[in-house]
């Protein structure tokens, strides 16, 4: 009797310790899916599906007199202003941005309202546009006579949208982005160096926009393999650069092209190195792929379309969205600074 006692309260006490290892194994199991659920809260937070989308090309409208115009319907090749426009209308964007040369031959007003309007003159009250070398024109096609001086078409057109007239430079916030339009046209604009009025600004106002993730974009490139590339924007990529700016969009070379993070004079740099895109596709015409350039890691000289991006609050995806009848495609992602 006495054995049989002992064994009982032995097994009684291997019992009772059963039940609470099985109760701490149960604990845990319904721990882990608290812990994953909140990571997955944390997730959601940082890239909602509401997260804004925007939409970026330059060189976009023909001239109303080309006769590839047909109307705003464009040719097999060129002036496919309105087939692109397509992309951007009904899909809910946050902002276009317009990235110069908007409209050719010149900026006029005359010229503007004939065709861009027509096209994405439908998307206008979203626009912030980039003013373009062609804006400055006042001779060679419709309107470009002197009542076009310091594009006085573009800044009519697009009003407040476009800045300060004579200046061309300005910035907003699309959600928790920083934005700036920067101004390539450097003798119009008043300079484009460090101690230039436009300089001084930018410098200014990315000490004022201490966002997380900042756009800057104007219309001349500072890397391109289109070969028309110009060196005056080095300083104000240097300033974005000291600053931690994330991304640049340009145009002018009519093609569209991605570059790796990189310094103002083209050093790769994948830790602070700003990722750039070409985007010349709005639909005026094609120009070709000339010499490629260093760090060159997507080029396409035969399709029109936009670039679209999604900006989170901390990274953003992008992705170029072409005209029907095209394969051509680019898509990818990337983390603030």
């Amino acid at each position: 009797m006495f054995k049989r006692k002992v064994t009982l309260k032995g097994k009684s006490r291997d019992l009772r310790s059963i039940i609470i290892l099985m109760l701490v194994f149960c604990s845990m199991i319904f721990v882990v899916p608290e812990a994953s659920a909140s990571v997955q809260l944390a997730t959601s937070a940082k890239q909602s599906p509401n997260d804004p989308v925007i939409a970026a090309a330059g060189d976009i409208a023909c001239d109303p007199s080309s006769s590839s115009f047909r109307n705003g319907n464009g040719s097999t090749n060129s002036c496919h202003q309105k087939v692109t426009s397509d992309i951007l209308v009904n899909t809910n964007l946050a902002a276009v941005l317009a990235l110069g040369d908007n409209q050719y031959y010149c900026g006029s007003l005359t010229s503007f309202m004939m065709s861009y309007n027509l096209s994405w003159g439908r998307v206008k009250a979203i626009t912030h546009p980039a003013i373009g070398n062609h804006e400055y024109l006042t001779s060679g096609g419709t309107g470009c006579d002197a009542t076009n001086t310091g594009a006085i078409g573009y800044f009519a057109y697009f009003g407040a949208a476009a800045g300060n007239f004579g200046q061309g430079y300005y910035s907003y916030d699309i959600g928790t982005w920083h934005l700036i339009a920067l101004n390539t046209n450097c003798t119009p604009a008043g300079g484009c160096s460090a101690t230039s009025p436009q300089g001084r600004w930018l410098q200014a106002d990315l000490l004022a926009h201490k966002n997380k993730c900042t756009l800057a974009y104007w219309h001349i490139p500072l890397f391109s393999s289109g070969g028309r590339p110009a060196s005056n924007s080095r300083s104000l990529w240097s300033t974005l650069y000291n600053n931690n700016a994330d991304l640049i969009l340009e145009a002018h070379d009519h093609i569209y092209e991605r570059f790796a993070p990189q310094t103002s004079t083209g050093v790769l740099d994948t830790a602070r190195g700003i990722r750039s895109f070409v985007v010349g596709t709005g639909g005026a015409n094609h120009t070709s792929i000339e010499t490629v350039f260093p760090n060159s890691e997507v080029r396409n000289s035969d399709t029109y379309g936009v670039l679209m991006l999604t900006l989170h609050p901390n990274s953003y995806e992008w992705n170029f969205v072409h005209e029907p009848g095209k394969t051509f495609n680019d898509s990818g992602s990337g983390v603030c600074h």
